[in-house]
């Protein structure tokens, strides 16, 4: 069902709900406070600070004076020229300097939704971590200036890849990409949706004019997502796919981007086209993997708290959907798919697999916390699992990837005694603009790309693809499969890393 607004009704529904938009949801009530009884081997509140600070190494644009990443310097100062458009600013997806706006805005959101279910609980990160999101969220309204219309890509990925240079120094084609009604993208135009809405409750006290004219925009970019059907990956194919296809389709994006609207805004509009939309758009899809393709299990986590804690008897599914994706995860249950190295740690893919690691033990934490609010526990086939089971869980994964694993690696750069040194990342890996002024060529860079060094510029906070499922870990800078660090795999673990840093008293 397209979502149509009757324009006059609707915009003065939309009036009234920006001028009661005060009741942030960030500092929720609902939290309790939750200590494990022993101390903790791991200084989640350093982990946390670093997992902000990594986003300032992946700025693009021109960079403030209070850059704390600062052997990077402004780059990228000219996208969007290309189509006449300001493009200037975002963030770099990951080691390479292409703008890919489907990850970006998936980024956004899970920072967004880190800040609004513990950001109370932050202290000084808060700033950091806000201004973090907004960096991104200044972008995404350049890149959704004209409406039907949002520019989804800057760079040629392909051109980016046959080069290893700094983003300072880049060359290559900086190409724009968009989508419109004639090539429709409703899985990135729904994500970028979703990130528009969730920022706008994270400024909504703080910022409440930057709040409004985020959701205003989400509202509008939601209704063309909507409008115009189609996978961004289709008309897009040549320039987007293999590195951010839509491979998942265009469904999950709209359940999710529609239950972002529906927290931001409390409009029933939102409500009424989950309750007609939410089967076709695969609510009850058993595909347990969450990342920036895939969006089922966070939409089902995120309306399940509608249903436990603002009991919106509609949703009533949701808590069972979301109970299914928890039974898949616990091993010894009735329904247990998950696999996990010999190790403990959690395994989805080859390719990039902490990822799903950090946005599991997100939702892991979130969803614990919503039961605890609404007294509720998950039955697994007779087995029950209590909030606290699921805290378990996503405490082991974070340990592990701070350094309680076989190899004692620590898999975020900078944390720990011993943590990866050639992470695939040019800027990392090459000379700073500080201690290398003259340009580094296209091609000149692959001798340090292929070299055994370790990289001079240490990106802080990066938390790489990790581990094999045998728990192995080369730490070669061309294994970008495990050697390369992410702004969807930072994101997320903000929120794990503030609730365990506050459960241990640490901050």
């Amino acid at each position: 069902m397209a979502l149509h607004f009757a324009s006059s009704s609707f915009t003065t529904t939309l009036l009234i709900l920006l001028c009661i938009f005060s009741s942030s949801l960030f500092l929720s009530n609902a939290f309790q406070h939750h200590h494990h009884p022993h101390v903790a081997r791991h200084n989640y509140r350093d982990a946390l600070t670093k997992s902000i600070l990594f986003f300032e190494g992946q700025r693009s644009g021109r960079l403030p004076s209070n850059q704390r990443m600062t052997w990077r310097r402004s780059s990228g100062l000219s996208d969007g020229a290309a189509m006449h458009v300001d493009l200037v600013g975002g963030y770099y997806d990951a080691g390479d300097n292409v703008k890919f706006g489907f990850p970006m805005a998936f980024t956004t959101t899970m920072l967004s939704w880190s800040v609004i279910e513990f950001g109370g609980l932050m202290k000084g990160e808060l700033q950091n971590a806000k201004e973090a999101i907004r960096w991104a969220t200044d972008y995404l309204l350049k890149a959704t200036v004209h409406p039907d219309t949002i520019y989804v890509q800057v760079g040629d990925a392909n051109k980016d890849h046959a080069c290893w240079e700094r983003p300072e120094d880049m060359d290559t084609p900086r190409s724009v990409f968009k989508i419109d009604r004639n090539t429709p993208g409703s899985d990135v135009a729904a994500e970028t949706a979703a990130a528009l809405a969730a920022a706008s409750v994270v400024f909504r006290r703080s910022d409440p004019t930057y709040s409004k004219l985020l959701i205003r925009r989400a509202i509008r970019v939601f209704q063309f997502a909507d409008r115009y059907r189609g996978a961004y990956s289709n008309g897009l194919k040549k320039y987007v796919c293999p590195f951010y296809c839509s491979y998942s389709g265009y469904q999950d994006e709209l359940l999710w981007g529609a239950a972002w609207l529906h927290k931001a805004t409390r409009n029933p509009t939102f409500l009424n086209y989950i309750q007609v939309n939410g089967q076709t758009l695969g609510a009850d899809d058993s595909d347990n993997t969450f990342g920036w393709d895939n969006k089922h299990v966070g939409a089902r986590i995120l309306l399940s708290k509608a249903f436990l804690l603002q009991r919106v008897q509609s949703l009533h599914d949701y808590k069972g959907h979301a109970d299914n994706f928890i039974c898949s995860l616990v091993p010894g249950t009735p329904f247990s798919q998950a696999q996990y190295t010999p190790g403990g740690l959690l395994f989805k893919m080859s390719d990039s697999n902490m990822q799903y690691v950090t946005s599991t033990s997100f939702l892991l934490v979130t969803y614990a916390k919503y039961l605890t609010s609404a007294h509720k526990v998950v039955n697994c086939g007779g087995t029950i699992i209590t909030p606290k089971r699921l805290r378990v869980i996503a405490k082991k994964q974070v340990d592990y990837l701070l350094g309680d694993n076989p190899l004692k690696m620590s898999y975020m750069v900078g944390y720990g005694p011993r943590y990866p040194q050639r992470i695939h990342h040019r800027g990392s890996s090459l000379p700073s603009i500080a201690k290398h002024p003259s340009k580094i060529q296209c091609s000149a860079g692959f001798s340090i790309m292929n070299s055994q060094s370790p990289n001079p510029n240490i990106l802080v906070g990066a938390v790489v693809g990790g581990p094999d499922q045998h728990d192995r870990f080369p730490d070669q800078r061309s294994d970008f499969e495990q050697s390369e660090p992410s702004t969807y795999t930072n994101a997320p673990l903000v929120g794990a890393l503030t609730y365990l840093a506050h459960s241990f008293d640490q901050i």
